[in-house]
């Protein structure tokens, strides 16, 4: 269940389960970016009434000892979808403004929905979570809809660069399979796992370590008539690498047993000699990335200064 909360980006301390003489015995501890802590207890079944008193207790020692701060909460992860009883407990008793209750599927779509919204919705996603008056629904639908309208933008944003762009407007082209897309980035994610720690998914392009500290964005191109292959790359990207300790743009290419892993610095060093476009539906900027081939075949990065940067340092075999 904690691994759940680390793709919901929180800062996760697993608990005990067990428990264990003197010692806290909450499920996990899930810290968000701006200072608030879930107490996480797991109930599988409701055969059971829940200890409220207990949870909260465990939630008490936790900020005597300076762990959390007093405006934490506590969310209770049930495994059944019939809870009508828990429910009622929780309503009928003083901690009511303290506790929330979550199913164990629900919490799974929260996880799907997050991987293509950006981190202003991951914030909208927390307060879901976090207890708070729903007599008047202003706020619930306020967060309902900035995520999906989050999820849309940055879903047309990720996916532009994993379509064929037209150059000629007497041609059409074929958007390239999602299928294809997707095993070459699951391909892409497995060999980079085998040389860092296993990367998780953030959205739809972005990965990385359950520690944060290894980033990729991954994004993937069809091989133009010419031979060339174009990417976006947007500034959200650069920001999200920028601040791991290794950060790497991944360039699949359909057609190609191999990738290109570009650290970061190198590719954040180019950006003022790359062109810039705008999403027309979105209206959000992103830098256009053109490889093409040399002679010998090897790929080169493109600059609008006339320049072509060999790629060949950077490939991996996928």
């Amino acid at each position: 269940m904690n691994e759940l909360g680390r793709r919901l980006e929180y800062n996760v301390e697993d608990g005990l389960y067990q428990g264990k003489f003197n010692a806290i015995g909450n499920d996990g501890l899930w810290l968000d970016g701006n200072g608030h802590a879930i107490v996480v207890e797991v109930k599988t079944t409701d055969a059971y009434n829940i200890n409220l008193d207990t949870v909260a207790k465990y939630r008490s020692k936790l900020i005597d000892s300076k762990k959390i701060p007093p405006s934490s909460s506590i969310l209770l992860v049930v495994g059944r979808q019939d809870t009508g009883g828990w429910e009622e407990q929780v309503r009928g008793s003083r901690h009511a403004w303290d506790v929330r209750i979550i199913g164990v599927e629900a919490l799974k779509q929260l996880v799907l929905l997050k991987e293509t919204p950006d981190s202003a919705s991951i914030e909208k996603i927390h307060e879901l979570l976090i207890p708070f008056e729903y007599t008047r629904l202003d706020r619930i639908i306020n967060i309902a809809f900035t995520v999906a309208e989050d999820a849309s933008g940055v879903l047309e944003d990720e996916a532009s660069d994993e379509v064929e762009q037209v150059h000629d407007a007497t041609k059409a082209h074929q958007q390239t399979s999602a299928d294809v897309i997707g095993t070459i980035r699951t391909s892409i994610v497995e060999k980079l796992g085998l040389i860092y720690p296993p990367l998780v998914k953030k959205s739809r392009a972005l990965f990385w370590s359950a520690d944060k500290a290894i980033r990729a964005a991954i994004t993937v191109s069809k091989k133009y008539p010419d031979g060339h292959y174009w990417y976006a790359y947007h500034p959200d990207w650069d920001n999200f690498l920028g601040q791991g300790a290794t950060g790497l743009f991944v360039l699949g290419c359909v057609g190609r047993a191999e990738a290109f892993a570009i650290p970061y610095a190198w590719m954040h060093s180019k950006l003022d000699a790359l062109n810039v476009s705008e999403n027309k539906i979105t209206k959000r900027k992103h830098y256009q990335v053109s490889v093409y081939p040399t002679s010998n075949g090897q790929l080169c990065l493109r600059l609008n200064t006339g320049v072509d940067e060999p790629l060949d340092s950077f490939k991996m075999s996928v």
